[in-house]
């Protein structure tokens, strides 16, 4: 087995090893830092904010890039076979068919959001419709709707509310104190004030662990529904060309959104690193490209003939 291929094997497991060490790691830190109540209180907070958010989320963010739906009637031109796409696409995913909507932006990007398949959106930019031939927009989208298979809106929801009590927790002990830790039942400042400041830090870097991990996951399944592995990794390295040059002013004003993007709006980050929220592109590419070797070998892949004509 392949480097590339083995990355995308471990993804599944690393997400969930990654949600119990977040787990843990805020279970520790509440105790240390707010003892029992404190912990308690933090995470009720933080799951009634991110379930307000999971309920709610799909509508600010579709609102935040003026987002417009595509009306399959009145559609021609390129918003028709996007349009044609998502609905074969759709069916190869065994997903029923999302509401599609197309953001008038020149930088070429997607994202998928909605809080389960039965109410989910894919979004498009009007750039990705433009700079790509069909083949890659296929690819774009068969990834898009491989986050809405995987229910990576949950996934990632669970792991905010997770940071978010992590956060509190740490403001909690900035103006209140931590529990005590030594035989008089004093408070050692210095320990909270260190956890205070690091502890926010270390559920950041597993948040954007996971949400890098959820990206390779969806090239994965994204390739496969395709069947065009190699599209979609066409597809990556152009974005990711037009991120650098190409401002996305909307994503500037909501760079909390940053990561639902298939590439970073923001900056076309390239490193694999911790405070990334996009995996290196070239990466996903070579993963990409040993996915579609293997699918060749085993007779899965599609050619250019299985992409519908207009």
């Amino acid at each position: 087995m392949t480097s590339q291929g083995a990355i995308f094997l471990m993804n599944p497991m690393k997400t969930w090893l990654l949600l119990a060490g977040m787990t843990a790691l805020f279970g520790v830190i509440g105790l240390m830092l707010g003892g029992p109540t404190g912990m308690l209180i933090a995470l009720g907070l933080a799951v009634a904010m991110n379930l307000f958010a999971y309920w709610n989320s799909d509508k600010a963010v579709l609102r935040a890039y003026q987002a417009q739906p595509v009306d399959p009637a009145r559609a021609t031109g390129l918003e028709r076979q996007y349009y044609d796409d998502i609905e074969d696409l759709s069916r190869r995913a065994g997903l029923p068919m999302p509401a599609v909507y197309i953001i008038h932006n020149p930088q070429p990007n997607a994202f998928a959001t909605g809080r389960n398949p039965q109410n989910a959106a894919v979004a498009a930019t009007t750039g990705l419709l433009q700079a790509l031939d069909r083949s890659e927009i296929r690819g774009v989208m068969a990834h898009e709707l491989a986050h809405v298979k995987n229910r990576d809106t949950l996934t990632m929801t669970i792991t905010a509310s997770l940071a978010g009590a992590i956060a509190s927790i740490a403001n909690f002990a900035m103006f209140f104190g931590g529990s005590s830790d030594d035989e008089d039942g004093n408070t050692n400042i210095f320990v909270v004030f260190l956890m205070a400041i690091l502890a926010p830090i270390a559920a950041m870097i597993v948040q954007m662990a996971i949400s890098r991990t959820r990206e390779y996951e969806a090239d994965r399944l994204g390739g496969e529904i395709s069947g065009d592995p190699e599209s979609l990794a066409r597809a990556l390295r152009k974005i990711e060309a037009y991120a650098r040059g190409v401002p996305n002013h909307a994503a500037e004003r909501n760079p909390a959104s940053a990561h639902m993007f298939i590439i970073n709006p923001l900056n076309g980050q390239r490193m694999d690193n911790l405070f990334s929220t996009h995996p290196d592109t070239e990466n996903r590419v070579n993963a990409l490209i040993a996915l579609g070797m293997s699918m060749k070998r085993s007779g899965r892949g599609d050619d250019m003939t299985s992409v519908p004509t207009t």
